[in-house]
């Protein structure tokens, strides 16, 4: 069945805002996962009803650890949205994705540790495939977006997502190009895990602002990033709209929408009903079948 499109928006370092959004206000929506990195700002480009939240906060007070991912996609599904499409700086590990490219993501390689990366566990325990981790309905449009809006992009790109908050060394740095990793940042996980356990199908898109520091005499500094970052801006903006307007006027369904069929491994009779309750919106649709 057909549906209309609802895109959330997850604006990573350097994007704290979006252009062209009419009927724009920003909504305090409360989550049971605990305080997410801001308001939802919420309207519309065109037809399609857009939900757009700073992964960081407006202003950039927090660091990649301290992000609350399970927060920002339980309020993204209660602000009723339906496909994300989520904005991150990247590092390169390529000397053929440089600083200005965009890269979409298609695969991840997660060293973070100590995040909270499920909503489920003990009393409701789920195992969702991360086999395919994107939406590649999503990512093939990011992609003509980008090249829509004259800039150049990457596709199929393998992201490693490092801990933080600070850069790798160098040994690290030669070591994830040797894992097969194209870029490298920090907030994409378990951000993207934590979307398809709410059955969300997500897609990223990488703005390389720097080499990392592999390259002999590369040295990562904020500064070089936020130059960058500034020069990307522009071209995200465009590209961000030029992918909403260019959605179908109806939203086919997506396999990811049932990720959780068949994902649920514990017997009705050992659920824990608090749990559940703060699954409402992120399991919903299998919790409360219609």
């Amino acid at each position: 069945m057909t549906s209309p499109w609802t895109i959330g928006i997850i604006g990573g370092s350097g994007l704290y805002a979006i252009e062209g959004l009419e009927d724009a206000q920003w909504i305090p929506i409360e989550s049971p996962w605990g305080k997410p990195s801001d308001e939802v700002l919420c309207g519309r480009i065109g037809d399609v009803a857009v939900r757009f939240l700073p992964r960081h906060g407006r202003g950039h007070p927090l660091p990649p650890e301290a992000v609350n991912s399970r927060a920002n996609i339980d309020v993204l599904k209660r602000a009723g949205c339906t496909d994300i499409l989520a904005i991150s700086a990247v590092g390169s590990l390529r000397e053929q994705i440089e600083p200005g490219r965009f890269a979409v993501v298609e695969q991840f390689i997660d060293r973070t540790h100590g995040r909270d990366a499920s909503f489920f566990g003990p009393g409701f325990v789920a195992h969702v495939s991360m086999a395919d981790p994107v939406c590649s309905r999503l990512s093939d449009m990011a992609a003509a977006a980008i090249a829509g809006a004259k800039g150049k992009v990457a596709t199929g790109a393998t992201y490693l997502a490092m801990q933080g908050p600070q850069f790798s060394t160098r040994a690290e740095s030669l070591m994830y190009r040797e894992w097969g990793a194209d870029v490298i940042g920090m907030t994409a996980m378990p951000e993207a895990k934590l979307a398809r356990e709410a059955e969300l199908p997500y897609a990223l898109i990488g703005m390389v602002t720097d080499y990392d520091c592999w390259r002999e005499g590369e040295v990562v500094d904020v500064t070089q990033i936020v130059q960058q970052m500034q020069i990307n801006s522009q071209l995200a903006h465009n590209a961000v709209s030029r992918f909403i307007n260019a959605l179908p006027t109806t939203r086919e369904p997506s396999p990811i929408d049932y990720a959780l069929e068949d994902s649920v491994i514990t017997s009705p009779d050992k659920h824990d009903p608090t749990l559940m309750a703060k699954l409402d919106a992120v399991a919903g649709r299998l919790l409360n079948p219609q």
